[in-house]
């Protein structure tokens, strides 16, 4: 079939916004709900991808493009709440920046292992390090609010944050679902952040990661931008909604949300996906 030159023009464009996929109103009832929640899980304790990527699936993209779609929505709620941690002056950037830059280099290594490692061994050393994580979480000893996180670091407290974002950086590139969810934990029990500043600093990995896929994604045209944007509002609705929840609450209101995750992160494990 051909087209005039504008309609030709016209064609490409809507080819571009929709990654050449036909997009339905059911698509949207779809993923647009579950956006929502998965913001609202993100913000608070990571792991939002673990509801996302699902949902683009469930909608029937093809799973690459669900992949792409959901760097699109997923960076955006996570701009969102990076900005307000950052205005809440909760992000530090010593220990924020010294972190991206060990956790790029984590997953990078990470990747690279990936190529040699079958899946299923990391899924059974995950099945040990999942109960080990819900533990740190349910103590209350270790896993604590220090106040509210703007005092500035030490240096055990920078190079401890940099080890954590570096090993779970190495897990993101075999693995990748609940890297934030373990970033927090670390942050929070061994780097010995507040649980609202160890959020923060986890969001702006999560961000720069996210920024580096989507670029990527976007310039091999994977990414359904409609569908993307759509849900991205929701998602940023989600996470506007959670991180008020955590700036407000901490470890009240993040603690039983990271015990959710790390069960639905044990139930994709169980299910060998």
């Amino acid at each position: 079939m051909s087209f005039p030159d504008g309609g030709g023009t016209a064609f490409s464009a809507l080819a571009f916004l929709t990654g050449g996929q036909e997009l339905t109103p059911d698509m949207f009832l779809v993923v647009c709900p579950l956006l929502f929640l998965a913001g609202f899980v993100d913000s608070i304790a990571g792991g939002g991808g673990l509801i996302s990527l699902p949902a683009y699936l469930a909608a029937g993209l093809p799973p690459h493009m669900a992949v792409a779609t959901n760097k699109l929505s997923s960076t955006c709620g996570t701009a969102l709440t990076t900005i307000r941690f950052i205005r809440k002056r909760l992000v530090n950037l010593k220990v924020a920046l010294a972190s991206v830059i060990t956790g790029i280099a984590g997953s990078y290594l990470g990747a690279k292992i990936s190529l040699l490692i079958p899946a299923f061994i990391l899924r059974r050393i995950l099945f040990a390090v999942l109960p080990a994580a819900a533990f740190f979480v349910l103590n209350r000893k270790l896993f604590k609010d220090r106040g509210e996180g703007r005092a500035e670091p030490d240096a055990r407290t920078i190079v401890t944050a940099m080890a954590s974002a570096f090993v779970i950086g190495i897990y993101d590139g075999i693995y990748g679902p609940g890297t934030g969810t373990f970033l927090i934990i670390a942050f929070t029990v061994f780097a010995k952040l507040s649980v609202t500043s160890a959020n923060a600093q986890a969001k702006v990995i999560n961000l720069t990661t996210n920024i580096t896929s989507l670029a990527i994604f976007l310039l091999h045209g994977q990414v359904v931008i409609l569908l993307g944007l759509a849900a991205a509002a929701c998602n940023m609705a989600g996470n506007y909604a959670g991180s008020g929840m955590v700036m407000d609450k901490g470890a009240k209101i993040v603690r039983p949300v990271i015990i959710f995750v790390l069960a639905l992160l044990l139930l994709r494990l169980a299910a060998g996906s």
